[in-house]
């Protein structure tokens, strides 16, 4: 399977984003064509959860994965520490106080 470039996954979740109302921002633009992502979902009360997209060992899938959770300012470390590693690593920020960031649906694996 074709993968996606990492700038046509953003801008595909970020306007999947915007059709169920959903603020999300980029705060930090990555390598267009490989860079990995990770997705920060803020529940606007203080707590955050970190995503990371990883295989599924046993099926080959490509799922997400929690990194980080709990007070936004430890996931904000958490971004930071990563972000030293990897400096194409794309973030996108979801702020959503139902807590809902759709990585769970089709296609966005």
């Amino acid at each position: 399977m074709a993968r996606l470039t990492a700038r046509f996954w953003v801008d595909a979740y970020l306007a999947r984003l915007r059709m169920y109302d959903i603020p999300a921002f980029v705060v930090a633009h990555g390598d267009d064509t490989g860079g990995a992502v990770l997705v920060k979902l803020s529940t606007l009360d203080g707590q955050a959860v970190l995503f990371q997209r990883s295989f599924d060992l046993m099926s080959g899938d490509r799922i997400w994965v929690e990194l980080s959770k709990g007070a936004e300012h430890d996931v904000d470390e958490a971004v930071s520490k990563q972000r030293s590693f990897d400096p194409d690593l794309w973030v996108v920020e979801v702020e959503d106080r139902a807590g809902r960031h759709l990585l769970d649906q089709e296609g966005l694996a």
